[in-house]
């Protein structure tokens, strides 16, 4: 079962992906931690990415399609029931790059209303010291803007202020817009509703893969 995941940011893709490959005995790959995995490991693609970051350069295409090729070759691929690919085809060009050597079950678009992704993104809370992340609605403190075990003051970073998530979203939709067009004539496209719990979307997406 090879699957692509596709959704805006704050649709949870990442949390049901945890949860899917092991319903599914499958593998999840981020291209963003595929991207930190080839960095910290000094692959050679790892060294061209770091100097392409480095200038503050988009990674070109051929060379996110190289390290996702080359991560789908690897053995736990061969001992699984295949994949989800989290944060890749990104563009029409992927997505053209990616049938070339792989071919997928499904595309699963999660469906999340602006409303929904302004109140799930802005509402996050972190600790500087600790990394430790909070939601004022869906997980808050114990005590309101406070660390529940430094007692230090909870900060909002600034991708996560309004303004910046709506600059996210128009983005989002400017690139994956065609993909979800593209996937949809191919009939791979199935769309979710990202509103509800994960443990409801998840139980929706099994529902549909069955």
């Amino acid at each position: 079962m090879n699957l692509v995941f596709l959704g805006p940011p704050g649709a949870g893709k990442g949390t049901i992906a945890a949860k899917a490959k092991d319903a599914l005995n499958i593998v999840h790959i981020s291209t963003g931690d595929l991207f930190r995995s080839n960095i910290k490991n000094e692959t050679e693609l790892g060294k061209v990415v770091k100097e392409i970051l480095a200038k503050g350069d988009l990674v070109p295409d051929e060379v996110t399609v190289n390290m996702v090729k080359a991560r789908l070759e690897e053995d736990d691929l061969k001992e699984k029931a295949g994949y989800i690919l989290d944060g890749f085809p990104r563009t029409v060009a992927q997505a053209d790059a990616l049938e070339t050597f792989s071919k997928l079950d499904a595309v699963i678009n999660f469906v999340l209303s602006e409303e929904e992704i302004l109140k799930r993104l802005s509402g996050r809370r972190v600790c500087k010291s600790t990394g430790r992340t909070y939601h004022i609605i869906y997980n808050p403190p114990k005590v309101e803007g406070r660390d529940d075990e430094t007692g230090e003051e909870l900060i909002q970073r600034d991708d996560d202020k309004e303004e910046a998530i709506l600059n996210r979203l128009q983005v989002y939709q400017k690139s994956t817009a065609p993909l979800i067009e593209y996937y949809r004539q191919k009939g791979l496209l199935v769309d979710i509703d990202a509103s509800k719990s994960p443990d409801e979307v998840l139980q929706s997406l099994l529902k549909v893969l069955k």
